[in-house]
């Protein structure tokens, strides 16, 4: 999965796009000016290949929103578990909402999938994730994440759980550090409970961290092969599609050079190497690959393209539309503490 360079294809875009090898396009800010010129570009995407490729995007809400003109602020997930904690029914649907809306906004312009939602336990320690995370019980985070990937199936997408096995424990941001987390495997049992709920809900994708859970593996987790195959496939039985995190944040540079990266993430058991903002190191990924991938990785992303849905003026006229964006901008407006006078 690679990154484009801007607002329209680039003739060294489309050659990499067409590479055996590669599966997927994750968009960004700098992708985005309008509505119109985002459907284009998407649009040119698909184009490119038969079948298309995955168009994807990181677009939780919150912090992690990468286009706003013209699609719904969401709010981050702390402000559901907040509702939650005010009013459990509430929250859950909140989430629905949310997760539906998103999905619902970015189908109407033919992206695919967002990786969303993020199921991080909100342990109050690490800056990366904060309010990305719905809340510190897992069971709330389980239900919460439910009902959101409940709402992104509604509108036609799938979802993934994100950051396998857990990123809220740790307070260094493995964009530019190396987390490590002292922990045994018996003290995780909080932060697997969400995948483990998930799972048996039929999670489609997982995106893996850049970790170091050192009494379980000298290796990030995206590297592990004790995580991938015998935790993530094994005990906790997850058969969909297994994404590593951006291969260029430094949280992996402890594997080695780009395609020492690449080969580890492969060995451990990913399906899809993400392999953003660095094209000297796509190249040097692809010119280190053979072959034309994994026959089950290919399937399991064919499941992550999204479903047929509405045009977007047809989805702003309807009234589940309506509905989902008052409550959604309600849930903004509200103050962060209700406290009696």
């Amino acid at each position: 999965m690679i990154d484009v360079q801007g607002t329209t294809l680039s003739d060294e875009d489309r050659d990499l796009l067409q590479h055996p090898l590669v599966g997927a396009v994750i968009l960004f800010t700098r992708n985005f000016e309008s509505i119109e010129q985002l459907e284009r570009l998407v649009a040119d995407i698909r184009a490119v290949r038969t079948p298309p490729l995955l168009v994807t995007v990181d677009h939780e809400g919150g912090r992690v929103q990468r286009f706003r003109k013209g699609f719904t602020v969401l709010p981050p997930m702390r402000t559901i578990g907040r509702e939650y904690d005010l009013d459990q029914a509430a929250g859950r649907q909140l989430a629905r909402q949310c997760g539906w809306l998103m999905a619902a906004e970015l189908r109407a312009v033919a992206i695919d999938m967002s990786f969303a939602p993020c199921v991080d336990l909100d342990y109050g320690v690490s800056s990366v994730i904060g309010d990305r995370a719905f809340h510190r019980d897992p069971q709330v985070v389980a239900e919460l994440a439910i009902a959101f990937c409940g709402g992104m199936r509604e509108a036609g997408m799938a979802a993934t759980a994100k950051h396998f096995p857990g990123h809220g424990a740790v307070v260094p941001d493995s964009h530019v550090a190396i987390p490590v987390d002292r922990r045994a495997l018996a003290d995780l049992d909080e932060d697997l409970y969400p995948y483990r709920r998930l799972i048996g809900n039929g999670l489609a994708g997982v995106m893996a961290a850049h970790v170091i859970f050192e009494q379980v593996d000298d290796r990030p987790a995206g590297f592990s092969s004790r995580w991938i195959q015998q935790e993530l496939r094994g005990n906790l039985g997850f058969d969909g599609a297994i994404f590593t995190d951006d291969l260029s944040m430094q949280g992996a540079a402890i594997v080695g050079d780009m395609a020492q990266r690449a080969a580890a993430a492969l060995e451990a058991g990913c399906d899809v190497l993400s392999l953003c903002n660095d094209r000297k190191g796509v190249l040097q990924v692809i010119d280190s690959l053979r072959g034309t991938g994994d026959p089950l990785s290919q399937v399991r992303m064919v499941r992550l393209h999204g479903k047929p849905g509405p045009t977007r003026a047809a989805l702003r006229a309807s009234t589940e539309w309506q509905a989902c964006e008052a409550a959604v901008r309600g849930s903004m407006e509200r103050p962060d503490l209700e406290l009696d006078s």
